[in-house]
C-alpha cells in the first residue's frame, strides 16, 4: 500500500511537462491575442504590446522586455503573409517564444541591492548620534533598512535610464 502511495505521489509531484505546459500558455496567449481586432501594424503592435504588459503585471518581482518595434514588425509582415490561421499562430508562436525572455538585472542596480543595506544600517546608526537627527532612532530597523534600499535602487535605475538616453 505504501508503495503504491509513494508510487502515486511521484506521479502528481512531475506535473505537466515543461513543453507542454508552453504550449497550452502560448495557444492561450494566441487566442486572447486574436480576440482583438487587427487590421493594421498600430493593431497588431498594441495587441503584442498588452500581451507583455499582462506579462508584467500579472508576474511579481519578474519582468519581461519588450520586443522593439522593428521585431514586431517583422513578425507583423511574416504574420500578414501567412496563408491560413494555423501557420498565422505558427508564426506568433515562434515570435513569443524569442521573445519572452526575463529582463536582467544590471550589474549598477545588482550591487546597489547588495551594498545598500550595511550602508543602511551604518548610516542609521551614524544618525543616532546627531542631535538633529535624534528622530532616527525612532524609525524600526525593519522599516528603515528596506526602504533605503528600495530607494536607492530606484534612483539607482532612473539616474542609469537618464544617462544612458
Amino acid at each position: 500500500l505504501l508503495d503504491k502511495m509513494g508510487g502515486s505521489m511521484g506521479f502528481l509531484g512531475k506535473g505537466v511537462p515543461p513543453t507542454q505546459m508552453m504550449n497550452m500558455v502560448m495557444g492561450s496567449l494566441y487566442k486572447q491575442f486574436t480576440q482583438k481586432a487587427i487590421n493594421n501594424f498600430d493593431d497588431f503592435h498594441v495587441a503584442v504590446l498588452d500581451i507583455f504588459n499582462n506579462f508584467n503585471s500579472a508576474l511579481p518581482g519578474r519582468h519581461f522586455d519588450f520586443p522593439t518595434p522593428d521585431q514586431i514588425k517583422g513578425c507583423f509582415t511574416q504574420w500578414k503573409e501567412a496563408k491560413d490561421e494555423e501557420e498565422k499562430k505558427k508564426v506568433f508562436i515562434e515570435f513569443m517564444s524569442k521573445r519572452v525572455k526575463p529582463s536582467k538585472l544590471d550589474d549598477v542596480t545588482l550591487l546597489t541591492g547588495i551594498v545598500s543595506p550595511p550602508a543602511a544600517m551604518a548610516a542609521k546608526r551614524a544618525g543616532e548620534n546627531v542631535p538633529q537627527l535624534k528622530l532616527i532612532k525612532l524609525i524600526p530597523d525593519v522599516i528603515f533598512v528596506p526602504t533605503v534600499t528600495i530607494l536607492a535602487i530606484v534612483s539607482a535605475k532612473l539616474s542609469r535610464r537618464m544617462y544612458l538616453k
